[in-house]
């Protein structure tokens, strides 16, 4: 068995450059959100989108500001299931983007009650 040795790499700067667009960290923050327990999607109308929370995402360089629009499951409660929103997005955008969450504001537009099933 030999051992071929593979070319060394470049210096990580000389490599090259990675760009996360917006769109990118947007649904990464949805997921995380979506993630957390006693959030849910809105009903139609709401001005919600049907992949949970609404997130618009700004900022440049390796900083974002995230602000999100969600709805929570009656009767979770709010304050706790919001800060849980806000770490749960702000760790994994931070893990997965490398950018640092500099502002995440959550906004609680909507309560759902529970859907009883259709058909019984």
């Amino acid at each position: 068995m030999s051992t071929a040795q593979s070319p060394s790499l470049p210096d990580p700067a000389d490599r090259g450059s990675l760009s996360i667009g917006h769109t990118v960290v947007r649904k990464v923050a949805q997921r995380a959100a979506a993630d957390v327990p006693g959030t849910t999607r809105a009903k139609r109308g709401t001005g919600l989108g049907d992949h949970g929370a609404s997130v618009r995402v700004s900022g440049g360089n390796n900083d974002v500001d995230l602000a999100l629009d969600l709805a929570l499951r009656y009767p979770s409660p709010v304050r706790q299931t919001a800060s849980a929103v806000r770490d749960s997005v702000t760790a994994e955008v931070e893990r997965i983007t490398s950018y640092r969450v500099r502002s995440l504001s959550v906004t609680v537009s909507a309560l759902e009650a529970a859907r009883q099933p259709r058909v019984r």
